[in-house]
């Protein structure tokens, strides 16, 4: 008896034991997760106050946690925030990398959620840096994880930058079909302020896309709808700001001014009550053009000067050429100069750092796709070896059948000889299909690196000509741009089904010069003359030489095209000694010489040529015609071969 309650006691103590150690284990579990969710909601909290001290240490913290749980959630997240740092910190390439990280992990453990939210990230930050159609691809990507979920807090998101995308690429159909069907999945979410902040961006887009095609009365039904939301300006001060200010840009635009000055102050304290410092530029370029339009130049000025203040700040890029440009055209004399040169200066190093963060991104998802396609090959390996495994069961089970009964010899023989011939066929199949990659590979890499990077470069360009004249003459210059961007598309879908590797090529300069000259003399209506002395080498000549010479003819050309109403026009480029000697003709109307100073394009072609350290001297007699003599000296000892 006494053996019988001891053993009771024993089974009790081993009981209490357990459910102690059950109990410490999901106190520690709950703990746990709530510390987990404490930093992940700090370090969001931290990233929208733009506060990258505390975001920082929210992004330690999830990496030391992972270390310690090696818990996947928290690596994806611990990559998510790493991202949103180097966003705040201006670095989007970084930031471009670090979210990939963070989709790859999530699509490993399965969590559509995570993965389409992080695609959205990245298509975000390629539309700003004007990489629209990769923006669009890996917006049409994040839908693929997104809508089998029925996630419509995020489609929405996706379709209205599926819509801002297809408005900067001038498909202003697909822009207004992405917009309603991202509202129409706003319609389907939950009331929330995620949802309402969501449906005044769209409807105000909607409106912008109206105001990108001058149909302003269209475009303020829109702001005004936007504007009636419910108690707007005290819930939403941002959205009700931005839907003032594009209101105030259509009336505007429409000559009803009245109240035009009154909203854009508006706007502008607003924003500061609110501390929207990125978007004061564009308010202040606003106000800027305003008084420009009043004549009262010291007032724009003025405007102007905000503006380029905030957009440093903040680096609006955007803003802060337009703001430089704005200066260069309302100040005199080396003021002027002074700015004009900060305004070239910057254009042609956000060209270039725009042009490198596209390459970075393309190599990002050239490297992604090539994941996908080692993970087929592995696929196929691993199927190869099953198949493999299966085949030397079946010659087992051959050679038992055999030992059994020789009746059943020729049968088996017959199946055996069947086996090896396929699989013989399967591995010859196997070696075509390897070939056949490796050959699509070889043309990826010509598209890619040289067709589709001129291409590329020769829109860029056309893309910031300051082109002005008749409807017919704008009209072909964005018929022609867009013709560019229809054939790199093009290029581009192609080179990515076939898988390419980047690789620069050299480009003849003579050619560029050529292909200018036939585009220019389409739009301009006049016949052309190229004159290149005889085995003339460009390459002793530097890029950068290169680079202002292309700029200067491009100039000259625009200019003709805008005031000469020339008919032929020669081009002559030889060297002399250590020179290199450019002749411009033209046999148009002509000018006066004291108005040369006046034009932003002669001080654009003069501010060149003094970079590079020439000379330039322009003779002009009306209605006979003009030319331009541009002597350059060489760093490198020009030749001919």
């Amino acid at each position: 008896m006494n053996n019988y309650i001891k053993k009771i006691k024993t089974n009790k103590e081993h009981y209490t034991l357990k459910y102690v150690l059950f109990l410490f284990l999901f106190i520690n579990s709950v703990v746990f997760s709530q510390e987990k969710e404490k930093i992940i909601e700090k370090g969001l909290a931290a990233y929208f106050k733009k506060d990258t001290i505390v975001l920082k240490e929210s992004t330690n913290k999830l990496l030391n946690l992972y270390k310690q749980t090696n818990d996947s959630i928290l690596l994806a997240k611990y990559y998510q925030y790493k991202a949103m740092f180097h966003e705040l910190d201006y670095k989007k390439d970084s930031a471009c990398y670090y979210y990939d990280l963070s989709k790859d992990v999530s699509m490993i453990i399965s969590d559509s959620l995570e993965a389409g939210r992080r695609l959205l990230s990245i298509a975000h930050i390629q539309r700003e840096v004007k990489d629209y159609l990769g923006s669009e691809v890996t917006s049409i990507k994040g839908l693929k994880y997104l809508e089998p979920i029925k996630s419509y807090k995020y489609l929405q998101s996706v379709y209205n930058n599926l819509g801002i995308v297809s408005i900067e690429l001038e498909n202003q159909e697909n822009a207004k079909k992405y917009f309603e069907k991202a509202l129409s999945y706003n319609a389907l979410n939950t009331k929330t302020t995620y949802t309402e902040s969501t449906y005044l961006y769209v409807i105000n887009n909607l409106g912008f896309s109206y105001q990108r095609r001058q149909q302003h009365k269209k475009a303020i039904a829109y702001f005004n709808l936007g504007m009636s939301y419910n108690k707007i300006k005290e819930r939403y001060p941002l959205h009700y700001a931005l839907l003032l200010e594009n209101l105030a840009a259509s009336n505007f635009l429409l000559g009803n001014k009245k109240n035009v000055l009154k909203q854009y102050n508006e706007v502008v304290t607003i924003r500061k009550k609110i501390k929207d410092i990125y978007n004061l530029p564009v308010t202040y370029i606003n106000i800027s053009n305003f008084y420009s339009d009043l004549q009262q130049i010291n007032k724009a000025k003025q405007a102007s000067l905000e503006a380029l203040k905030y957009a440093k700040q903040t680096h609006h890029n955007k803003k802060w050429l337009e703001a430089l440009e704005n200066l260069s055209e309302l100040t005199k004399g080396e003021e002027a100069k002074e700015y004009f040169k900060k305004y070239i200066k910057l254009r042609d190093s956000l060209i270039e750092k725009e042009r490198t963060i596209k390459n970075k991104f393309a190599r990002i998802r050239y490297e992604t796709g090539k994941k996908e396609k080692e993970n087929i090959i592995l696929r196929s390996e691993k199927a190869q070896q099953q198949e493999e495994i299966v085949y030397q069961k079946q010659q087992k089970t051959i050679g038992w059948l055999l030992a059994v009964s020789s009746l059943l010899g020729l049968g088996l023989s017959t199946l055996f000889f069947i086996l090896k011939r396929r699989k013989t066929l399967h591995k010859s199949q196997l070696q075509k299909v390897e070939t056949t990659y490796k050959e699509r590979d070889r043309i990826s890499r010509e598209l890619h690196d040289g067709i589709l990077g001129r291409l590329f470069g020769t829109r860029f360009g056309l893309g910031f000509l300051n082109i002005k004249g008749d409807k017919e003459t704008i009209k072909k210059h964005q018929h022609f741009l867009k013709e560019l961007q229809e054939i790199e598309k093009e290029i581009r879908d192609v080179s990515h089904k076939l898988s390419y590797k980047t690789k620069k090529e050299l480009v003849d300069f003579t050619l560029l010069v050529e292909q200018l000259l036939i585009k220019k003399s389409v739009i301009g209506n006049f016949d052309y003359k190229l004159q290149i002395e005889p085995n003339f080498s460009w390459s002793f000549i530097t890029e950068k030489e290169k680079t202002n010479l292309y700029r200067v003819i491009q100039e000259a050309m625009q200019n003709i095209i805008k005031h000469s109403k020339a008919k032929n026009v020669s081009i002559s480029i030889y060297s002399k000694k250590q020179n290199i000697e450019i002749k411009i003709e033209d046999d148009g109307v002509g000018f006066k010489k004291e108005n040369t100073k006046k034009g932003i394009g002669i001080k654009n072609i003069k501010s060149r040529i003094e970079e590079l350290k020439g000379e330039i001297i322009i003779e002009s007699v009306e209605n006979i015609g003009t030319t331009i003599c541009i002597v350059i000296p060489s760093k490198k000892q020009v030749i001919t071969l």
